[in-house]
């Protein structure tokens, strides 16, 4: 089990808060949420909770994975999803190119978690990016910026990936 590094943030938690409202209407309609739109939610409320305390970054990380799953008509395909090299941007924030390949027939997008985590896979961050509109049989491309500086041997990995 990984544990939440001292100075983590909580946006994993925003993630599943916004995430959980996509099964309501977001015009007060009958009209369900888009997932990008979840994704959009999840994103603005990730950054603006990077304060928060770290002792609910585990369990907000899981309830974060179990929304995203929760997507309608979204398909698991983590295995289609590739992270480049962490890298360090001039504000001292995480940055990983993600790019994800679209299997399907038509044009599909993706919601992606990322975990950053240290060398000794200590929870650091965790962040959701979208990869929209990919063509069938082509790959799209994104880029994950984590929420807050990160010091020190920073690494990567998809947490979860849904094409929908």
């Amino acid at each position: 089990m990984r544990r939440a590094a001292g100075g983590a943030a909580v946006p994993a938690l925003a993630l599943a808060l916004a995430l959980s409202l996509a099964g309501c209407a977001d015009d007060g309609g009958d009209r369900p949420a888009e997932p990008s739109d979840a994704a959009d939610r999840a994103a603005s409320a990730a950054a603006s909770l990077a304060s928060e305390a770290s002792d609910v970054l585990a369990s907000a990380t899981a309830e974060a994975g179990h929304l995203i799953e929760e997507i309608t008509e979204g398909v698991d395909v983590r295995g289609d999803v590739r992270l480049g090299t962490p890298r360090t941007d001039g504000a001292g924030r995480a940055t990983v190119e993600v790019t994800a390949r679209n299997t399907a027939a038509s044009a599909r997008s993706f919601v992606v978690q990322i975990d950053f985590t240290d060398r000794d896979g200590n929870l650091r961050d965790t962040v959701v990016v979208t990869v929209s509109g990919v063509p069938a049989g082509q790959s799209g491309r994104a880029t994950a910026r984590s929420t807050h500086a990160l010091s020190g041997d920073v690494r990567a990995e998809v947490a979860r990936a849904v094409r929908y």
